[in-house]
């Protein structure tokens, strides 16, 4: 090979092997000098300068340079804090487009672009020695027949988040060497687990590839959650178990493959609204280093970072050359590697303009436009933690959401906090309030109770106090109100009583949840009782503390099967996935309403009760003659009614089933207070016993 490089073209960015050779094309505005580094497996280096630049990105043509190749930049230039100018041709640079990344971030005075304590002094140590290597790929695969991918509507999906890791590294059937990885994921024996509880989608956090906090490594601890991310290209290699020379993007593609051959759709969680390099104080490691004023949004004092994610940085979604990165990210998962959507991490920040959010951003607009990117599925945490950015209801249409409100509703009626049957009733039926004002459907609405972050469900009805002590922050860190209730006594228990009330708890959370129109997101782990002993921020616990464990007890199996049956009924029952909200009206002429919301004492509710925040029994009926979306060949769809019972009180009672011409009859399908339960037939009007604290389904004969 030449170490002179060929002229190359300044299309597409990053390492493109064509065969024959490799060409590199960085994006760097203000750069003086750009120059490609190769390693060989000694680590020895080659330093190539690139000589061609057209339009501000340097490229080059590397003859006989080929998949597998570890390089890195060096990119020179000012440096100027004060202005944003933060080159430092010392530092080594992951290419922002690598499509794969190899080795590990290990802590070192020569990381820092700055000297410690003196950021306007240049630091001029090579890092080359302590950072990730990009990696020359070939993104040729047998996909097969994943041309047909499993398309799942939206109003059919059954999500589960879940860490690739966490998911597999305790799995007994899964073989040794292949748990915590991609290829642990596409095991048989776990597409299993995921296949018969009947879920349609997983969503997967993070896995670009991303590094650890210099705090968390000072302290022997690493960031497990990993949204801390370096590539946006890149698999992240320590999820593989075939290596990090590429491997990894082979055995990604082979997980996506196995998945989808389930019927199970693949979703990302992507974090594209800070990075791994955190604020003035952090490690210069790829975007700093190339073009440190575009890529990031910089205060007045532009050594400072405008910080709206909490993590010491935020992407400047405003520059285009950051939007092109974002979208062709987007679009390489998209296209190369078959996801099936993705889910953005603190998506509000991604749309801010100058302070406010802003949905006229050209964030938005790209996505509206991109032909890809645009038919995906597209999930926002809509919220981040700058003033005004809790966005709940305000993401444009093509857009769901992760409803906060629906999580804090649910969680306060359950754990006694108060909340009204207004708001529950709102949640329970598809948050119209939130979503039908602009043209939106139930299905905007993904509504959890759980998620990674935060209190797993059990621990949700275990502890009223965190123990996040092991994180190292003397146990500050973490929500503090989390909206739970430990059923009377803190911490786990030997008190069968009190054991058998989480359990319903436990029971009652994922019954309304599976019970509620919009598109349900189950937790990894909620539905065999997962605890993390009360650590409710678990992002840096790579261990049993966030590892799902596989040793069932009854209980555990007793809560799975709830899931599985509920999640099979809502497939069999399209009255439960409705793809219009609700109109309150008449659907037949015998007065009965597509949906009807009654009291304990069989009557529909009145005003007062409404509005009444004492009123803790909630009677939803769902009539499947008022099914206002017709099938695909735009064939009427009808289905059975059901009366679902939310009986939230801590006392037993009576429920009196609505009367004629409500049903002729009610038979029960479901109670959360025993797997074994009476399902005999009941007549209208009836008085039915019904437990403290627990949900009823019953099934409405005509």
């Amino acid at each position: 090979m030449t170490e002179r490089p060929w002229p190359g073209r300044p299309f597409p960015l990053g390492a493109h092997w064509d065969g024959e050779g490799t060409n590199v094309a960085l994006f760097t505005q203000g750069a003086e000098a750009v120059a490609v580094c190769l390693f060989d497996d000694a680590g020895n280096q080659t330093r190539i300068p690139l000589e061609e630049s057209t339009h501000h990105v340097w490229h080059g043509y590397l003859p006989q340079v080929g998949p597998g190749q570890r390089y890195g930049f060096r990119v020179d230039g000012p440096f100027n804090p004060a202005r944003g100018q933060r080159f430092n041709p010392s530092k080594l640079l992951v290419d922002p487009y690598a499509r794969a990344i190899d080795g590990e971030f290990r802590l070192d005075g020569a990381v820092f672009g700055s000297v410690l304590g003196r950021d306007e002094l240049q630091q001029h140590q090579d890092s080359a020695p302590f950072v990730p290597l990009s990696v020359v790929t070939h993104d040729g695969f047998p996909w097969g027949e994943d041309h047909h991918r499993p398309h799942h509507s939206w109003s059919d999906t059954v999500i589960y988040e879940l860490h690739v890791k966490g998911f597999t590294a305790l799995h007994p059937d899964i073989p040794a060497h292949l748990r915590g990885t991609y290829a642990g994921l596409g095991h048989p024996a776990a597409i299993a687990h995921l296949s018969n509880l009947g879920v349609t989608a997983v969503e997967l956090m993070p896995v670009h590839h991303f590094v650890s906090e210099p705090h968390l490594l000072r302290k022997g601890l690493t960031n497990y959650w990993g949204y801390n991310t370096l590539g946006y290209f890149a698999p992240h290699a320590g999820f593989s178990a075939s290596g990090g020379r590429g491997g990894q993007v082979r055995e990604f593609k082979a997980m996506v493959r196995s998945l989808h051959a389930a019927g199970i759709e693949v979703l990302l969680d992507v974090v594209y609204n800070h990075t791994a390099e955190g604020d003035q104080t952090g490690p210069t490691l790829s975007f700093r280093g190339i073009d440190n004023a575009h890529y990031y949004r910089l205060e007045d004092d532009a050594s400072a970072y405008r910080d709206y994610t909490g993590c010491g940085n935020t992407l400047d979604a405003r520059n285009p050359h950051v939007l092109q990165l974002l979208m062709d990210s987007l679009r390489y998962w998209a296209t190369e590697m078959h996801v099936d959507g993705f889910r953005f991490d603190l998506a509000s920040a991604l749309a801010r303009s100058m302070h406010d959010v802003d949905k006229l951003s050209a964030f938005f607009d790209v996505i509206q436009q991109d032909p890809v990117v645009s038919q995906v599925k597209l999930i926002a945490e809509p919220w981040d933690v700058g003033e005004g950015g809790y966005q709940v209801g305000e993401f444009p249409p093509l857009w769901t959401e992760w409803n906060g409100m629906y999580r804090d509703t649910v969680r306060d009626v359950w754990s006694g906090n108060g909340r009204g049957v207004r708001e529950l009733a709102y949640r329970l039926s598809g948050s119209s309030d939130l979503y039908q004002d602009d043209g939106r459907r139930p299905y905007a609405s993904i509504n959890f109770v759980t998620a990674h972050d935060g209190f797993t469900l059990r621990d949700l009805t275990t502890y009223q106090a965190t123990r996040n002590e092991a994180n190292g922050e003397q146990g500050r860190d973490g929500e503090s109100h989390n909206r739970g209730w430990n059923c009377g006594v803190e911490g786990e228990s030997d008190d069968a009583e009190v054991n058998g009330l989480r359990v319903r708890q436990a029971k009652n959370l994922l019954a309304t949840l599976l019970l509620s129109t919009g598109v349900p997101m189950l937790t990894m782990g909620d539905e065999v009782r997962r605890t993390q002993s009360g650590n409710n921020n678990a992002y840096c616990q790579d261990n049993e503390v966030s590892w799902l464990d596989w040793a069932v007890t009854p209980d555990a199996q007793e809560v799975y099967d709830l899931v599985a049956q509920l999640v099979r009924l809502r497939r069999e029952h399209p009255v439960f996935r409705q793809k219009a909200f609700f109109s309150g009206r008449s659907v037949g002429d015998d007065g009965v309403k597509d949906v009807a919301w009654f009291g304990a004492d069989g009557l529909e509710l009145t005003d007062a009760q409404w509005f009444d925040g004492g009123q803790q029994t909630l009677c939803m009926y769902l009539d499947g003659r008022g099914i206002r979306s017709r099938g695909p060949r735009g064939e009427a769809i009808v289905d059975d009614s059901f009366l679902v019972v939310l009986h939230a009180a801590a006392h037993d009672g009576f429920l009196t089933l609505p009367p004629a011409p409500w049903a002729t009859g009610y038979q029960l399908l479901l109670d959360t207070t025993s797997p074994l339960y009476d399902d005999s037939f009941r007549l209208p009007g009836a008085a039915v016993p019904v437990t403290g604290r627990s949900v009823l389904l019953f099934q409405a004969r005509r």
